[in-house]
C-alpha cells in the first residue's frame, strides 16, 4: 500500500510537482477496496456509472439519489484515498442555497470528502462560497460530459488559441475560488501542459496527455470491463471482462453437465 495515512485534499495539493496523482472511478465497495489496496490516490464516484453501471447512453439521466447511492457504497470500503463524488447534470446550475444542501448530504450522509463540479470561470463564484462552507471542491474544465447534448458529441478542446486562452482563464479562476484540483478532460496535450505549469493546483488528466500532474481513468475501462468501444486515449491494462466470460461459462457448464454441485 503507497499510503499509509488518509489521503486529504491538502496531501493531493502537495503531490503537484512531485508524484504524479493516480486516480479512478469507484462506483461500488468492493472496487473501491481493490483501488484502494493497489495504492491510488483518489477514488472519483463519477457519474459515469450511468454509462457504466446504469445502462444509460450517457451521465445525463443520473440523479443525486443515484450517486449518493453508489457514493455510500463507496464510503463503507473506508479506503485510504481521497474520495470525490460528481455532482451530477443541473444540479450545479440551481441556486445555491440548494446546491449547499445537495454538498452537506455528499458529506454528512455519503460520507465523501470532497465533490466533484463540472464547468470553468462560470461556476468559480459558487465554488468559492462552498469551499467557503467547508466543503473541498475539485474542479472539471476541458470536456464536460454533462454538456454533451449541447455539444452534439464528444470532441478535444484546446485546438483553437482562443480555446486555449479560455480553458487557462477558466483554471485561473477556479484555482482563484479555492477548489484544491482539477481534472482535465480531452484537452490538447500542449494545452494540459501550459495549464498545469500556469496553476498552482494539481491537474489530473483524463485524455490530456502526459504532462498532466495525474491521470484518472474509467475503471471498467482500464480493467477491460466494455461492451463498446472504449475512448482512444485509454489503455486496457487487464481483460477482466474476458475472466468474468470465462467464470460464467464454466458455471453454466458445469451446471448442465452435472459437474456442479460435485
Amino acid at each position: 500500500m503507497a499510503n499509509v495515512h488518509k489521503t486529504t485534499t491538502q496531501s493531493i495539493r502537495k503531490l503537484k510537482g512531485k508524484q504524479p496523482i493516480v486516480a479512478v472511478t469507484a462506483y461500488d465497495f468492493i472496487t473501491a477496496h481493490l483501488a484502494d489496496e493497489a495504492g491510488v490516490d483518489l477514488l472519483l464516484v463519477g457519474d459515469s456509472l450511468g454509462t457504466t453501471h446504469l445502462g444509460f447512453d450517457t451521465t445525463v439521466p443520473v440523479t443525486m439519489e443515484m450517486m449518493l447511492h453508489h457514493a455510500r457504497a463507496v464510503a463503507r470500503a473506508k479506503p485510504r484515498a481521497l474520495i470525490a463524488i460528481d455532482i451530477p447534470f443541473g444540479v450545479a446550475h440551481q441556486g445555491f442555497d440548494g446546491l449547499l444542501q445537495v454538498c452537506m448530504r455528499c458529506v454528512q450522509e455519503a460520507g465523501v470528502d470532497a465533490v466533484k463540479i463540472e464547468g470553468g470561470a462560470a461556476m468559480a463564484d459558487k465554488i468559492a462560497a462552498l469551499v467557503a462552507a467547508g466543503i473541498p471542491v475539485l474542479g472539471h474544465i476541458g470536456l464536460l460530459p454533462q454538456q454533451v447534448m449541447r455539444l452534439g458529441g464528444y470532441r478535444s478542446f484546446g485546438k483553437t488559441e482562443s480555446e486555449r486562452a479560455s480553458l487557462l482563464q477558466d483554471a485561473q479562476a477556479l484555482t482563484r475560488a479555492g477548489a484544491f484540483a482539477l481534472v482535465g478532460e480531452m484537452m490538447q496535450a500542449a494545452c494540459a501542459k501550459e495549464i498545469a505549469r500556469a496553476i498552482d493546483i494539481p491537474l489530473i488528466g483524463i485524455g490530456s496527455g502526459g504532462e498532466c500532474d495525474g491521470q484518472i481513468l474509467v475503471s471498467t475501462d482500464l480493467m477491460g470491463i466494455q461492451l463498446n468501444r472504449p475512448p482512444s486515449f485509454v489503455k486496457v491494462f487487464g481483460d477482466v471482462q474476458g475472466e468474468m466470460q470465462k467464470a460464467l461459462s464454466g458455471y453454466a457448464e458445469a451446471v448442465r453437465n452435472k459437474q456442479f454441485p460435485e
